[in-house]
């Protein structure tokens, strides 16, 4: 038979397309055409493919060779379809059987060996498409983190000549039977930080009910080294968050790593990003820094060094939790359910309000600098808190401060109530869950009211206040509001009270 038909899969965003590769051998001069929209990587698939083939002592047949990629209007990018190819030319070549090929999905780049590489996304690959009903024969380097994947049928394979074995029914492929076992997850620890009291409250409010957090003070006041520590005290990640995020983190740049499993993902871009850096893109879309935080943290430190319309562009992502991009050619959507870590300076030199005066900027200078950060951008970070230095006798002192084990306790006791309340943390209330969970008392009401008419809060920032107040209530155990909560709420909107 001079016709054989293989599956694949293909990337566009976070889905995972079925691509069928028809590989038809025909008389005439002897060519190999690859159609189906394939990209550069794609078509250059043909002199790896050929080396390979020759290299494993196979014949690589001196026929009419055409590969069709479908559906045709799907563009096909990376090295992944390489090993497809070639087992489709062996099969419609005769040299291998046919029998099982529908049995299975396969993806691998070629070495000119016959050697298999690995490619990037192949955890996204495997997670959008472990319920197709077929095994994954996957180059090893790339079957250990689709093993992640429940129900997933992956068999690992380190060469081209195994392949061909497993299909002529030679010598089987063993099943990856467990997932790879990976180390505890280690965070720096809270305890290093020495004072800062109300910092380390805000982390552990922020960190129980999933808030936004910005904070403001002098160069060496702890805030960098106060947001490192802000992951190892967020709840534990869910099997299906760890999922998620591994598949994300399998389509960037660097890949997926198995130390990284279960680990809350934390970035910090430099204040030279772009706005495609942040939210992704390219020619073939790619996540950005915000998706591949994930169900993680998104430090920006020095905010306002940032381009402004940098910035604008994590209006719509804090919002909603997805970012959609949208090309001429093609459009893709990626998850971005992050928390929000900044930090600032409170003037250009750092030093605004120090009591020895060391700050020199004129009261125009502190302007344009905290203008950078927009209002409506500020309006949806729910707390903004003030990080004063270090007292002498603070720094010098020996005392252990509460570790993250600690913290992350009481972190996650609140989170599971949050869960088996509303099923979802306080930062993702809607408007109608706030008037149903976050019920307030007359005096607990008018100090709100009082707040909103002093400070001119706008709607957003007073629906933020009572999502703040929710979990500070959670982290107390209690199930009402009380005038406690709404006040250290309303202290922690810094830029509204200024």
């Amino acid at each position: 038979m001079s016709l054989a038909v293989l599956y694949s899969r293909a990337l566009s965003g976070m889905d995972a397309p079925l691509v069928t590769v028809e590989v038809h051998l025909a008389n005439g001069l002897p060519s190999f055409t690859i159609v189906g929209l394939p990209e550069a990587e794609v078509k250059e698939a043909k002199d790896r493919v050929r080396a390979a083939l020759q290299n494993a002592r196979y014949e690589f047949p001196a026929r009419r060779i055409t590969v069709n990629l479908a559906p045709a209007d799907l563009p096909k990018d990376s090295g992944r379809f390489d090993l497809p190819i070639a087992i489709g030319i062996l099969a419609a070549s005769g040299q291998i059987p046919i029998d099982h090929l529908s049995e299975y999905e396969m993806a691998g780049e070629l070495a000119l060996t016959g050697e298999l590489r690995s490619f990037r996304g192949a955890l996204a690959m495997v997670y959008r498409a472990a319920d197709s009903g077929r095994g994954f024969i996957l180059p090893e380097a790339n079957a250990l983190e689709a093993g992640l994947v429940d129900d997933a049928s992956v068999y690992p394979a380190r060469s081209l000549l195994a392949v061909c074995a497993h299909l002529a029914d030679v010598e089987r492929l063993g099943r990856l039977e467990t997932a790879p076992v990976v180390d505890r997850v280690h965070y720096p620890d809270m305890a290093d930080v020495k004072g800062q009291h109300q910092a380390k409250r805000a982390l552990e409010i922020a960190a129980a009910g999933g808030h936004n957090l910005i904070m403001v003070g002098p160069p060496g006041s702890g805030k960098s080294m106060l947001a490192q520590r802000l992951p190892g005290i967020l709840p534990t990640m869910t099997q299906a968050q760890a999922l998620e995020s591994a598949a994300i983190q399998s389509l960037g740049s660097n890949g997926f790593q198995l130390t990284q499993w279960r680990k809350r993902p934390i970035r910090s871009p430099h204040h030279s990003a772009s706005g495609v850096a942040l939210v992704g893109g390219g020619g073939q879309p790619k996540p950005g820094e915000i998706s591949l935080a994930h169900h993680g943290v998104l430090f920006l430190d020095e905010l306002p060094e940032f381009d402004r319309k940098v910035l604008e562009v994590l209006r719509e992502p804090l919002e909603s939790g997805v970012i959609h991009i949208s090309r001429a050619a093609r459009q893709a959507a990626f998850p971005a359910r992050f928390q929000l870590i900044a930090a600032m300076n409170p003037c250009p030199c750092g030093y605004l309000g120090d009591p020895k005066g060391r700050c020199r900027c004129t009261p125009d200078q502190v302007a344009r600098y905290r203008s950078k950060i927009s209002g409506p951008l500020l309006d949806r970070i729910d707390l903004q808190l003030e990080v004063p230095p270090l007292p002498p006798e603070a720094l010098l002192s020996a005392t252990v401060g509460e570790p993250s084990s600690a913290i992350q306790q009481r972190v996650e006791m609140a989170y599971q109530h949050q869960l088996a309340r509303q099923g979802k943390p306080n930062a993702q209330l809607g408007t109608r869950e706030i008037d149903r969970w976050c019920e307030l008392d007359d005096q607990a009401e008018a100090l709100l009211k009082a707040a909103i008419a002093k400070l001119n809060l706008s709607a957003r920032a007073y629906h933020r206040v009572l999502k703040v107040a929710r979990t500070i209530a959670d982290l107390a155990q209690l199930p009402a509001l009380t005038t406690a909560h709404i006040a250290e709420a309303v202290q922690l909107r810094k830029f509204d009270r200024q």
